[in-house]
């Protein structure tokens, strides 16, 4: 059986292939951008039909169309710390303001976490005169601890 990493890889291999952006396919799917192309990357588990429709988008074969539809194990990555620049930074960035988000988490809103299941995510570009800024934004439901 093709397992969800192999069926993202083939994913991002047909996706350079027919020249589509994950813009495109997101629209094709008439899902969310950030939520189809985490997706399509194995860390969430495809519906049926947008499973069908993105093999036949993608020409994908039955195989991984049926791997997209799997439960994932989410947040797998290859190594404890990531190594690829761009995933790198973020770890370093909740090296950094990790316990400033915490803290000020607690501080606005008691005692709880922000729900990464109960989530939206944004990524956006804004042109800035010193340089483009990436602006990427968290939104999770906060839920309080239950004593």
């Amino acid at each position: 059986m093709t397992t969800k990493t192999e069926t993202g890889q083939a994913v991002l291999a047909a996706k350079t292939r027919l020249g589509l952006s994950w813009a495109a396919i997101a629209e094709a799917l008439d899902r969310p951008l950030v939520w189809t192309t985490a997706a399509l990357l194995g860390q969430h588990p495809v519906p049926e039909d947008v499973a069908v429709k993105a093999g036949e988008l993608l020409e994908l074969t039955d195989e991984q169309v049926l791997a997209l539809r799997l439960q994932p194990t989410r947040g797998a990555l290859d190594t404890a710390v990531p190594v690829d620049p761009t995933i790198y930074r973020f770890y370093e960035v909740l090296q950094v303001y990790g316990p400033t988000i915490k803290e000020l988490i607690h501080e606005q809103f008691g005692d709880g976490i922000m729900s990464a299941i109960n989530f939206r995510m944004d990524v956006a570009k804004v042109p800035d005169p010193a340089g483009d800024r990436v602006v990427v934004t968290l939104d999770g439901k906060f839920l309080p601890y239950q004593w």
